[in-house]
């Protein structure tokens, strides 16, 4: 059963969907959608996420962010969508019986909002997939392109794919390629990364993690990438060897797991971090 609600948050209005089981709700989940996405998700794909969840009895509420979809106010982005969450999570506690698991579970820069704005009272559980580490990047100078580049980690991975892709090389022989940012990106991928600011921030919060937290990566998705290359750094090095904190790779290169298989594995996920809630 589907059901559309609102909420106030600070003086605005948040417009929120959540989808009940029949009966009593077994669990609960908090989806937080990402980048400026509503809360269907990309190509409906968190609407139908709810609604294989509440099939298998949990409740799961959406919502829009404030100045986002059917929300009032200003965007002010992830990074102040703290009240925001704190809000939905009243409202979703208020529709489930007292006692009732709770996860939440976000993508991309909802995952490090989910991370940075922590606990969450209430919250029993977080899912983090493909969490977003990348400041607001200083354009690369040299050439007169603005163009920022990626990470080392994330053209080194790039250009291994390329290497084994025979169309690439004929593209290079046809002068298809811009030689002058094929040199930017070799020197960028034979240095090292230092961590975003942004990344010192979240190695610092899932350090102080005290729940269940799993992270999970689609290994061949460039927030991913950027993601594991941060993971290795000294950003995270007491994070990793924080006991409620657990990583699992996905094979795949779809960012918001759209794949048959990918939606598959991250239903599993979600599904074993609500059943192992307290």
């Amino acid at each position: 059963m589907r059901e559309f609600l609102s909420f106030a948050c600070e003086g605005d209005t948040i417009a929120a969907t959540i989808d009940r089981p029949q009966g009593v709700p077994r669990a609960a989940l908090l989806i937080v959608s990402g980048g400026n996405e509503l809360r269907s998700g990309a190509h409906r794909g968190m609407a139908m996420l709810a609604q294989r969840l509440a099939a298998q009895g949990m409740a799961v509420l959406r919502f829009d962010r404030r100045g986002v979809g059917d929300s009032t106010g200003d965007n002010r982005g992830f990074d102040a969508s703290g009240p925001d969450i704190a809000a939905a999570l009243v409202q979703l506690r208020a529709a489930c019986p007292p006692g009732t698991p709770i996860a939440a579970f976000g993508n991309c820069d909802a995952a490090s909002a989910l991370a940075l704005h922590g606990p969450f009272a209430g919250i029993d559980a977080l899912v983090l997939a493909n969490p977003w580490v990348i400041d607001e990047a200083a354009p690369a100078k040299g050439d007169g392109d603005d163009t920022p580049l990626p990470s080392a980690a994330a053209i080194r991975a790039r250009y291994r794919a390329k290497l084994k892709d025979p169309s690439e090389w004929l593209r290079l022989l046809r002068g298809g390629v811009d030689l002058g940012k094929l040199a930017r990106g070799l020197l960028r991928a034979r240095s090292g990364d230092v961590p975003s600011a942004l990344a010192s921030r979240l190695g610092a919060a899932m350090t102080r993690s005290t729940i269940p937290t799993q992270i999970l990566l689609a290994e061949r998705d460039r927030t991913a990438i950027e993601f594991e290359a941060a993971w290795t750094s000294h950003a995270f090095a007491a994070a990793r060897a924080n006991a409620k904190l657990s990583l699992h790779r996905l094979d795949s290169a779809s960012h918001s797991f759209a794949r048959e298989d990918d939606t598959a594995w991250l239903d599993q996920r979600l599904i074993e971090a609500l059943t192992r809630s307290p």
